[in-house]
């Protein structure tokens, strides 16, 4: 059921060594999306943790990466902020109920409607937003407590070591891959600065990462009306965004490794682990594309990965948080830089002059709106206008054929698919004064479908009945006819 029962130790090995890298680096994200969210660092990291070993048992996608993630972070500073932690950990438990109930409605399998476009602009856009929130790193504290860019040998040391993690990371697999190159970049970036004492800022810098396993709580909040008028809102905006983050995630996961996920499982899977995290206190989570890349280019395929990184991640937390606090900044975010560099289309910039000019606009709008506001919007906006230009493509291709027959009877040949976009150009066709007292308008290459299309059929009927006419249709489909006598038209339909 779980598939954690391995045919090689070397998958196994690959597994275990990548789900160590993942959690290595998961450790800043998790403090960093903490503070975004207004919330103590381990609240982030028992989500990281919890939200992680659940996706990974019980989701819908081998090797995929679930955890605290900015995308959500950013909705709830508003309620952290307004009513407390506590609310916080109720919404992140009605947030998963919800995102259950979209396993259970089998709602995932709607995430093959988005079209490519959209799914181009979501990568890139989220290795936009990855690269940006790296760059925060080079910002550290002046004498009056804001923020400030690195300068000098400081600014020096940090693009160095960077570099160096960087290029461990690139050149390594050329000569072994018995070991993932970016654990080993983490790893040799590390043992450097601390063997030759180089001053840079470390995973301690940002805070400490030490604490004692989850225990079970259960929300100290009024289980009443009011109670479910303020959470819900940020319950149903988390739940959209998560499964929408995580789905996406999922089909780039899918592509990469030439797999099949399944969505509604992944569905269950997010929102069983959202439930619990609600209860252990954590933050709530989703997939995350960059650890999810860290994960797959690491060489981890199977569900292990997903649960060692978990694990390791828990271990880090009760017993080696010294260890990782050890770790300098700056390899992590080599780390993040190269997934970027491995996630981000550049195929997009050269097949932008080539595909539609419509297409290139939706991958350009959802990076950008991806960058700008949150995820949930920027697919939103990707699908919607997408949608538009499919029915403004679709309402522009309805044409027929008109001929007049040695009896004087008038045929309509048409062609193309008559639905709320076409109806004005369907309407468009036909001259009900002109046309002689019997009409043909034959449908086999034309579907009905949907009552758009049903209220502009009638109202074509009534125009030539007005005009005592006889209008026949011919060679309506069966499932057209169906609509057709749900709709209760009172006109034979002739084949």
């Amino acid at each position: 059921m779980f598939d954690l029962i391995y045919k090689t130790k070397e998958t196994l090995r690959n597994d275990l060594l990548s789900g160590l890298t993942v959690a290595l680096a998961l450790v800043p994200e998790a403090v960093a999306f903490s503070f975004v969210a207004g919330v103590e660092p381990l609240v982030g990291l028992y989500a990281a943790f919890l939200v992680g070993l659940i996706t990974a048992i019980f989701g819908g996608r081998p090797g995929m990466i679930s955890g605290a993630t900015g995308a959500l972070a950013v909705v709830m500073v508003s309620l952290v902020a307004d009513h407390g932690v506590e609310y916080l950990f109720a919404t992140v438990v009605l947030m998963g109920i919800l995102q259950v109930l979209a396993g259970a409605f089998k709602l995932g399998v709607f995430v093959r409607l988005i079209p490519h476009p959209v799914m181009l602009g979501f990568v890139n856009g989220l290795a936009i937003v990855i690269f940006l929130a790296q760059l925060s790193q080079f910002k550290i504290q002046d004498a009056t407590g804001s923020l400030s860019w690195m300068q000098g040998q400081e600014l020096y040391t940090m693009l160095g070591l960077v570099g160096l993690t960087m290029a461990i990371i690139f050149f390594l697999p050329r000569f072994t891959k018995a070991i993932p190159s970016s654990l080993a970049a983490i790893l040799s970036v590390a043992g450097i600065v601390h063997l030759l004492g180089i001053e840079t800022r470390t995973v301690a810098d940002l805070a400490s990462v030490g604490g004692g396993l989850p225990s079970f709580h259960i929300p100290s909040v009024p289980f009443n009306l009011e109670t479910l008028k303020v959470i819900f809102p940020y319950s149903a905006i988390l739940a959209a965004i998560g499964l929408i983050e995580s789905l996406m995630t999922l089909q780039l996961v899918d592509e990469v490794t030439e797999t099949r996920g399944r969505a509604n499982k992944e569905c269950f899977g997010q929102g069983l682990a959202n439930i619990v995290t609600g209860f252990f206190g954590g933050m709530g989570g989703c997939a995350m594309i960059g650890q999810s890349m860290i994960n797959v280019n690491s060489g981890g395929r199977g569900r292990m990965s997903g649960v060692s990184a978990a694990l390791f991640l828990l271990f880090f937390i009760v017993v080696g948080s010294g260890f990782i606090e050890l770790i300098p900044v700056s390899a992590l975010v080599g780390v993040m830089f190269m997934v970027v560099i491995g996630t981000f289309e550049w195929s997009s910039f050269r097949i932008l002059g080539k595909i539609p000019r419509a297409d290139a606009f939706v991958i350009v709008l959802v990076s950008s709106v991806t960058v700008i506001s949150d995820l949930a919007i920027a697919v939103f906006c990707g699908v919607i206008v997408s949608a538009l230009v499919f029915a403004w493509e679709k309402s522009e291709k309805i044409h027929s054929e008109e001929f007049v027959d040695e009896e004087g009877q008038k045929h309509y040949l048409l062609d193309g698919t008559l639905f709320f976009g076409s109806v004005q150009s369907f309407q468009d066709l036909f001259t009900p004064r002109e046309d002689p007292s019997k009409v043909f308008v034959d449908f086999k290459n034309t579907r009905v479908v949907d009552y758009s299309s049903i209220e502009a059929l009638t109202n074509l009927i009534k125009k030539y009945q007005s005009q005592n006419k006889e209008i026949f249709i011919q060679n309506l489909s069966p499932d057209c006819q169906s609509v057709v006598k749900k709709a209760g038209l009172s006109y034979s339909v002739q084949n």
